[in-house]
Protein backbone atom coordinates (compact mmCIF):
# COMPACT_ATOMS: atom_id res chain seq x y z
CA UNK A 1 0.00 0.00 0.00
CA UNK A 2 1.50 3.34 -1.06
CA UNK A 3 1.54 6.72 0.64
CA UNK A 4 -1.94 7.90 1.53
CA UNK A 5 -2.99 10.55 -0.96
CA UNK A 6 -4.61 13.79 0.21
CA UNK A 7 -8.10 14.68 -0.96
CA UNK A 8 -7.96 18.38 -0.11
CA UNK A 9 -5.28 21.00 -0.67
CA UNK A 10 -5.22 22.98 2.56
CA UNK A 11 -3.51 26.16 1.30
CA UNK A 12 -2.16 28.87 3.62
CA UNK A 13 -4.96 31.27 2.69
CA UNK A 14 -7.60 28.63 3.43
CA UNK A 15 -5.73 27.56 6.54
CA UNK A 16 -6.00 31.04 8.03
CA UNK A 17 -9.68 31.25 7.11
CA UNK A 18 -10.35 27.83 8.59
CA UNK A 19 -8.63 28.69 11.84
CA UNK A 20 -10.54 31.96 11.97
CA UNK A 21 -13.71 29.90 11.66
CA UNK A 22 -12.36 27.50 14.27
CA UNK A 23 -11.84 30.36 16.70
CA UNK A 24 -15.53 31.14 16.25
CA UNK A 25 -16.76 27.53 16.08
CA UNK A 26 -19.06 27.25 19.01
CA UNK A 27 -19.76 30.96 19.29
CA UNK A 28 -22.28 30.01 21.92
CA UNK A 29 -19.35 29.24 24.20
CA UNK A 30 -17.09 32.18 23.49
CA UNK A 31 -17.36 35.82 24.42
CA UNK A 32 -17.86 38.31 21.62
CA UNK A 33 -14.62 40.02 22.63
CA UNK A 34 -12.54 36.86 22.32
CA UNK A 35 -14.18 35.96 19.02
CA UNK A 36 -13.47 39.40 17.57
CA UNK A 37 -9.85 39.32 18.73
CA UNK A 38 -9.17 35.89 17.27
CA UNK A 39 -10.85 36.82 14.01
CA UNK A 40 -8.67 39.94 13.77
CA UNK A 41 -5.51 37.92 14.42
CA UNK A 42 -6.52 35.36 11.80
CA UNK A 43 -7.07 38.15 9.31
CA UNK A 44 -3.55 39.41 9.96
CA UNK A 45 -2.28 35.86 9.41
CA UNK A 46 -4.16 35.64 6.12
CA UNK A 47 -2.62 38.89 4.88
CA UNK A 48 0.85 37.80 5.96
CA UNK A 49 0.54 34.48 4.17
CA UNK A 50 -0.71 36.22 1.05
CA UNK A 51 2.53 38.17 0.80
CA UNK A 52 4.65 35.12 1.63
CA UNK A 53 3.95 32.87 -1.38
CA UNK A 54 6.96 30.70 -0.61
CA UNK A 55 5.37 29.36 2.58
CA UNK A 56 4.64 25.61 2.10
CA UNK A 57 0.97 24.68 2.08
CA UNK A 58 -0.36 22.18 4.53
CA UNK A 59 -2.19 19.15 3.18
CA UNK A 60 -5.25 17.75 4.85
CA UNK A 61 -6.98 14.42 4.22
CA UNK A 62 -10.68 15.18 4.57
CA UNK A 63 -13.25 12.54 3.83
CA UNK A 64 -16.40 13.30 1.87
CA UNK A 65 -17.94 9.83 2.13
CA UNK A 66 -15.73 8.24 -0.51
CA UNK A 67 -13.07 5.90 0.85
CA UNK A 68 -9.95 7.05 -1.01
CA UNK A 69 -7.17 6.20 1.41
CA UNK A 70 -8.44 4.24 4.35
CA UNK A 71 -10.80 6.65 6.09
CA UNK A 72 -14.49 6.13 6.63
CA UNK A 73 -15.83 9.49 5.51
CA UNK A 74 -16.62 10.56 9.05
CA UNK A 75 -14.52 13.69 9.34
CA UNK A 76 -16.86 16.06 7.54
CA UNK A 77 -16.99 17.96 4.28
CA UNK A 78 -14.82 20.95 3.48
CA UNK A 79 -16.60 23.37 1.21
CA UNK A 80 -15.00 25.91 -1.15
CA UNK A 81 -14.51 28.41 1.67
CA UNK A 82 -12.44 25.94 3.71
CA UNK A 83 -15.04 25.54 6.47
CA UNK A 84 -16.07 22.20 7.89
CA UNK A 85 -19.84 22.08 7.57
CA UNK A 86 -20.00 19.25 10.09
CA UNK A 87 -17.73 20.77 12.71
CA UNK A 88 -17.54 24.49 12.02
CA UNK A 89 -21.17 25.45 12.50
CA UNK A 90 -21.96 27.52 15.57
CA UNK A 91 -23.70 25.65 18.34
CA UNK A 92 -27.32 26.89 18.40
CA UNK A 93 -28.54 28.79 21.42
CA UNK A 94 -30.92 26.56 23.37
CA UNK A 95 -31.95 28.70 26.32
CA UNK A 96 -29.27 27.44 28.70
CA UNK A 97 -30.50 23.83 28.77
CA UNK A 98 -27.15 22.25 27.83
CA UNK A 99 -25.23 20.39 30.50
CA UNK A 100 -21.67 21.50 31.19
CA UNK A 101 -19.48 18.38 30.96
CA UNK A 102 -16.15 18.09 32.79
CA UNK A 103 -13.47 15.44 32.73
CA UNK A 104 -12.21 15.06 36.31
CA UNK A 105 -9.13 13.23 37.59
CA UNK A 106 -8.50 12.61 41.30
CA UNK A 107 -5.16 11.68 42.88
CA UNK A 108 -3.88 11.23 46.41
CA UNK A 109 -0.87 12.97 47.94
CA UNK A 110 1.44 10.42 46.33
CA UNK A 111 -0.05 11.11 42.88
CA UNK A 112 -1.80 7.74 42.80
CA UNK A 113 -5.04 7.75 40.81
CA UNK A 114 -8.27 7.42 42.83
CA UNK A 115 -11.04 5.67 40.94
CA UNK A 116 -13.69 4.54 43.44
CA UNK A 117 -15.54 7.80 44.15
CA UNK A 118 -19.29 8.44 43.76
CA UNK A 119 -21.28 11.54 42.73
CA UNK A 120 -21.78 12.45 46.39
CA UNK A 121 -18.02 12.83 46.79
CA UNK A 122 -17.88 15.84 44.45
CA UNK A 123 -18.87 19.48 44.70
CA UNK A 124 -18.94 21.79 41.68
CA UNK A 125 -18.78 25.58 41.79
CA UNK A 126 -19.24 28.00 38.91
CA UNK A 127 -18.01 31.52 39.59
CA UNK A 128 -18.14 30.60 43.27
CA UNK A 129 -21.76 29.39 43.21
CA UNK A 130 -22.58 25.74 43.97
CA UNK A 131 -23.99 23.64 41.12
CA UNK A 132 -26.00 20.43 41.14
CA UNK A 133 -24.41 17.38 39.50
CA UNK A 134 -26.88 15.97 36.95
CA UNK A 135 -24.60 13.47 35.19
CA UNK A 136 -21.85 11.22 36.51
CA UNK A 137 -19.77 8.46 34.94
CA UNK A 138 -16.55 6.75 35.93
CA UNK A 139 -13.94 5.07 33.74
CA UNK A 140 -13.59 4.68 29.99
CA UNK A 141 -16.73 2.54 29.48
CA UNK A 142 -19.67 4.24 31.25
CA UNK A 143 -22.88 2.24 31.71
CA UNK A 144 -24.99 4.81 29.86
CA UNK A 145 -23.22 4.16 26.57
CA UNK A 146 -21.56 7.58 26.29
CA UNK A 147 -19.09 7.38 23.42
CA UNK A 148 -15.39 8.11 23.73
CA UNK A 149 -13.56 9.69 20.81
CA UNK A 150 -9.77 9.57 20.58
CA UNK A 151 -7.50 12.02 18.80
CA UNK A 152 -3.92 10.87 18.18
CA UNK A 153 -1.52 13.63 17.10
CA UNK A 154 1.94 12.49 16.02
CA UNK A 155 4.90 14.74 15.24
CA UNK A 156 6.65 13.39 12.12
CA UNK A 157 8.94 16.38 11.56
CA UNK A 158 12.57 15.95 10.54
CA UNK A 159 13.86 16.17 14.12
CA UNK A 160 12.10 12.89 14.92
CA UNK A 161 14.60 11.12 12.64
CA UNK A 162 16.02 8.01 14.24
CA UNK A 163 13.25 7.86 16.88
CA UNK A 164 10.42 7.44 14.39
CA UNK A 165 10.43 3.64 14.38
CA UNK A 166 10.13 3.32 18.15
CA UNK A 167 7.58 6.14 18.29
CA UNK A 168 5.31 4.45 15.77
CA UNK A 169 5.56 1.11 17.56
CA UNK A 170 4.63 2.66 20.91
CA UNK A 171 1.68 4.53 19.40
CA UNK A 172 0.37 1.34 17.80
CA UNK A 173 0.62 -0.54 21.11
CA UNK A 174 -1.39 2.22 22.77
CA UNK A 175 -4.14 2.05 20.15
CA UNK A 176 -4.36 -1.72 20.49
CA UNK A 177 -4.89 -1.31 24.23
CA UNK A 178 -7.52 1.44 24.17
CA UNK A 179 -10.38 -0.63 22.77
CA UNK A 180 -13.29 1.45 24.11
CA UNK A 181 -12.88 4.40 21.73
CA UNK A 182 -15.58 4.35 19.03
CA UNK A 183 -13.27 6.10 16.61
CA UNK A 184 -9.80 7.60 16.35
CA UNK A 185 -8.79 10.77 14.53
CA UNK A 186 -5.17 10.55 13.40
CA UNK A 187 -3.31 13.80 12.81
CA UNK A 188 0.30 13.57 11.69
CA UNK A 189 2.17 16.80 11.13
CA UNK A 190 5.44 18.30 9.99
CA UNK A 191 5.36 21.36 7.72
CA UNK A 192 1.96 20.02 6.69
CA UNK A 193 -1.05 18.82 8.63
CA UNK A 194 -2.79 15.59 7.57
CA UNK A 195 -5.88 14.22 9.27
CA UNK A 196 -8.32 11.33 8.91
CA UNK A 197 -10.89 9.68 11.16
CA UNK A 198 -11.41 5.93 11.44
CA UNK A 199 -14.06 3.84 13.18
CA UNK A 200 -13.16 1.15 15.71
CA UNK A 201 -13.63 -1.49 13.01
CA UNK A 202 -11.00 0.26 10.88
CA UNK A 203 -8.20 0.42 13.44
CA UNK A 204 -6.09 -1.86 11.23
CA UNK A 205 -6.05 0.97 8.71
CA UNK A 206 -4.98 3.40 11.41
CA UNK A 207 -2.00 1.18 12.16
CA UNK A 208 -1.10 0.98 8.48
CA UNK A 209 -1.29 4.77 8.20
CA UNK A 210 1.04 5.23 11.17
CA UNK A 211 3.52 2.68 9.85
CA UNK A 212 3.84 4.55 6.56
CA UNK A 213 4.94 7.81 8.13
CA UNK A 214 8.45 9.15 7.47
CA UNK A 215 10.21 12.01 9.22
CA UNK A 216 10.71 15.30 7.38
CA UNK A 217 9.94 19.00 7.39
CA UNK A 218 9.31 21.53 10.14
CA UNK A 219 6.84 21.40 13.07
CA UNK A 220 3.34 22.91 12.64
CA UNK A 221 2.25 21.84 16.12
CA UNK A 222 -0.26 24.60 16.89
CA UNK A 223 -1.96 24.27 13.51
CA UNK A 224 -2.25 20.51 13.98
CA UNK A 225 -3.97 20.88 17.34
CA UNK A 226 -6.23 23.60 15.93
CA UNK A 227 -7.32 21.38 13.04
CA UNK A 228 -8.07 18.52 15.43
CA UNK A 229 -10.14 20.75 17.73
CA UNK A 230 -12.18 21.90 14.74
CA UNK A 231 -13.11 18.33 13.87
CA UNK A 232 -13.74 17.34 17.49
CA UNK A 233 -16.21 20.21 17.92
CA UNK A 234 -18.74 18.22 15.89
CA UNK A 235 -18.48 15.10 18.06
CA UNK A 236 -20.73 14.20 20.99
CA UNK A 237 -19.43 12.42 24.05
CA UNK A 238 -16.08 12.19 25.78
CA UNK A 239 -13.09 13.49 23.80
CA UNK A 240 -9.48 12.56 24.54
CA UNK A 241 -6.51 14.00 22.62
CA UNK A 242 -3.08 12.37 22.89
CA UNK A 243 -0.20 14.43 21.51
CA UNK A 244 3.32 13.17 20.91
CA UNK A 245 6.08 15.60 19.94
CA UNK A 246 9.80 16.07 20.45
CA UNK A 247 9.91 19.84 20.55
CA UNK A 248 8.29 23.21 20.07
CA UNK A 249 6.42 24.72 17.14
CA UNK A 250 8.43 26.12 14.22
CA UNK A 251 5.91 26.49 11.41
CA UNK A 252 2.33 27.32 12.45
CA UNK A 253 0.07 30.18 11.42
CA UNK A 254 -1.73 29.97 14.75
CA UNK A 255 -0.03 31.57 17.77
CA UNK A 256 0.33 29.82 21.10
CA UNK A 257 -1.88 32.33 22.92
CA UNK A 258 -4.69 31.83 20.42
CA UNK A 259 -4.30 28.06 20.62
CA UNK A 260 -4.84 28.29 24.38
CA UNK A 261 -8.07 30.24 23.75
CA UNK A 262 -9.24 27.47 21.43
CA UNK A 263 -8.42 24.84 24.04
CA UNK A 264 -10.37 26.80 26.65
CA UNK A 265 -13.35 26.93 24.28
CA UNK A 266 -13.23 23.18 23.58
CA UNK A 267 -14.33 20.21 25.70
CA UNK A 268 -11.33 18.04 24.82
CA UNK A 269 -8.97 16.62 27.47
CA UNK A 270 -5.36 16.82 26.31
CA UNK A 271 -2.56 14.44 27.28
CA UNK A 272 0.83 15.49 25.95
CA UNK A 273 3.99 13.40 25.75
CA UNK A 274 7.13 15.45 25.16
CA UNK A 275 10.22 13.44 24.26
CA UNK A 276 12.73 16.28 24.61
CA UNK A 277 16.07 14.53 25.01
CA UNK A 278 17.42 16.09 21.79
CA UNK A 279 16.33 19.65 22.65
CA UNK A 280 18.72 22.28 23.99
CA UNK A 281 18.44 23.42 27.59
CA UNK A 282 16.44 26.59 26.84
CA UNK A 283 14.42 24.87 24.13
CA UNK A 284 13.64 21.95 26.42
CA UNK A 285 12.33 24.23 29.17
CA UNK A 286 10.18 26.20 26.74
CA UNK A 287 8.74 23.04 25.20
CA UNK A 288 7.90 21.70 28.68
CA UNK A 289 6.15 24.95 29.55
CA UNK A 290 4.09 24.92 26.34
CA UNK A 291 3.01 21.28 26.54
CA UNK A 292 2.22 21.54 30.25
CA UNK A 293 0.09 24.63 29.66
CA UNK A 294 -1.83 22.94 26.85
CA UNK A 295 -2.61 19.91 28.99
CA UNK A 296 -3.44 21.79 32.20
CA UNK A 297 -5.81 24.14 30.37
CA UNK A 298 -8.02 21.15 29.57
CA UNK A 299 -7.61 19.24 32.85
CA UNK A 300 -5.18 16.81 31.25
CA UNK A 301 -1.59 15.91 32.04
CA UNK A 302 1.83 16.18 30.41
CA UNK A 303 4.56 13.55 30.50
CA UNK A 304 8.27 13.89 29.72
CA UNK A 305 10.20 10.64 29.22
CA UNK A 306 13.98 10.97 29.32
CA UNK A 307 14.36 8.76 26.25
CA UNK A 308 12.20 7.08 23.62
CA UNK A 309 12.72 3.80 25.45
CA UNK A 310 10.37 5.11 28.15
CA UNK A 311 7.53 5.77 25.71
CA UNK A 312 5.72 2.52 26.48
CA UNK A 313 5.62 3.44 30.17
CA UNK A 314 4.33 6.92 29.33
CA UNK A 315 1.52 5.52 27.20
CA UNK A 316 0.59 3.19 30.06
CA UNK A 317 0.32 6.20 32.35
CA UNK A 318 -1.95 7.98 29.85
CA UNK A 319 -4.11 4.87 29.57
CA UNK A 320 -4.40 4.69 33.36
CA UNK A 321 -5.44 8.36 33.45
CA UNK A 322 -8.15 7.79 30.85
CA UNK A 323 -9.52 4.76 32.69
CA UNK A 324 -9.58 6.57 36.04
CA UNK A 325 -11.22 9.76 34.78
CA UNK A 326 -14.68 10.78 35.94
CA UNK A 327 -17.16 12.62 33.75
CA UNK A 328 -19.35 15.12 35.57
CA UNK A 329 -22.19 17.12 34.08
CA UNK A 330 -24.21 19.95 35.60
CA UNK A 331 -26.83 22.46 34.52
CA UNK A 332 -25.46 25.95 35.08
CA UNK A 333 -27.52 28.25 37.29
CA UNK A 334 -26.24 31.18 35.21
CA UNK A 335 -28.90 31.88 32.59
CA UNK A 336 -27.04 34.78 30.97
CA UNK A 337 -26.21 34.38 27.27
CA UNK A 338 -23.28 36.80 27.18
CA UNK A 339 -20.58 34.36 26.10
CA UNK A 340 -18.42 35.31 29.09
CA UNK A 341 -15.76 33.11 30.66
CA UNK A 342 -17.08 31.14 33.63
CA UNK A 343 -14.66 29.86 36.23
CA UNK A 344 -15.36 26.29 37.35
CA UNK A 345 -13.92 24.54 40.38
CA UNK A 346 -14.44 20.88 41.28
CA UNK A 347 -13.79 19.86 44.89
CA UNK A 348 -13.98 16.73 46.98
CA UNK A 349 -16.92 17.08 49.38
CA UNK A 350 -15.87 17.83 52.95
CA UNK A 351 -17.92 14.88 54.20
CA UNK A 352 -15.51 12.52 52.46
CA UNK A 353 -13.04 11.37 55.12
CA UNK A 354 -10.16 11.61 52.63
CA UNK A 355 -11.03 15.07 51.33
CA UNK A 356 -7.86 16.71 52.64
CA UNK A 357 -5.67 14.04 51.09
CA UNK A 358 -7.15 14.12 47.59
CA UNK A 359 -6.31 16.42 44.68
CA UNK A 360 -8.70 17.21 41.83
CA UNK A 361 -7.67 18.05 38.27
CA UNK A 362 -10.17 19.39 35.73
CA UNK A 363 -10.59 22.19 33.24
CA UNK A 364 -10.75 25.57 34.92
CA UNK A 365 -13.80 26.94 33.20
CA UNK A 366 -15.66 27.40 29.93
CA UNK A 367 -17.23 30.08 27.75
CA UNK A 368 -20.94 30.44 28.41
CA UNK A 369 -23.61 30.44 25.70
CA UNK A 370 -23.77 33.51 23.51
CA UNK A 371 -26.82 35.03 21.89
CA UNK A 372 -26.67 38.15 19.78
CA UNK A 373 -28.62 41.05 21.34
Amino acid sequence: MGELSPTFDYTPRVRAGRLSRLSKAGAARESAAVTARLATISLVIAVALTILPGRPAAVMDVWDGVDRSGGNGAFGVIDSRGFSRAAGQAIPFRGGVDLVHLGVTVTDRKANLVAELSPEDFEVYEDGKPQTVRYFAAGDAPDDGTEMHLGLLIDVSESMGEDMRFTKTAAIKFLNTLVNAVDVTVVDFDSEVRVARYSQAEFARVIERIRQKKAGGSTALYDAVGVYLDGAAGQRGRKIMLLYTDGGDTHSSLSFSDLIELLKASDVTVYAIGELEHASGAGRNEARRILTSMAETTGGQSFFPTSVKELDAMYEKVLAEIRAQYTIGYLSTNEQADGAWRKVEVKIAAKNARARDLRVRSRRGYYGPYKKP
